[in-house]
Formats: C-alpha cells, structure tokens, sequence
C-alpha cells in the first residue's frame, strides 16, 4: 500500500500521528500525550476526512 498512518514519538515524548505516501511525508498531527488518543486522530481523519470541502486561497 503506498499511503498509511504512522505513530512516532516526538522530541517532547508525545505520540504523533504522521500520513505518509510513498515513505514521504504529507502531513502530521499534533501531538498528544497517550497513543490511543493518536489513534483517535487518525480515526476522525479518516471518517471525517472524505467529505472535506476544498477551498482556494485568493
């Protein structure tokens, strides 16, 4: 699968939650203080996520 969610800690020792394409990084969540709360993240993303609207910036 070329796309998946990672969960690493940061520096500060809080679990974040990265989306990766290809092993390349395309964005990431803040960081929080258990790992279920990152997957939690990660789960809202990807329910909430599909039905996002896109809007240009002017």
């Amino acid at each position: 699968m070329a796309h998946y969610f990672e969960i690493k800690k940061n520096k500060a020792g809080e679990h974040v939650a990265y989306f990766k394409y290809n092993s390349e990084t395309i964005f990431w969540t803040e960081g929080y203080s258990s790992k279920a709360s990152a997957l939690n993240a990660i789960e809202s993303i990807k329910k909430n996520g599909p039905g996002a609207e896109i809007r240009e910036a002017e």
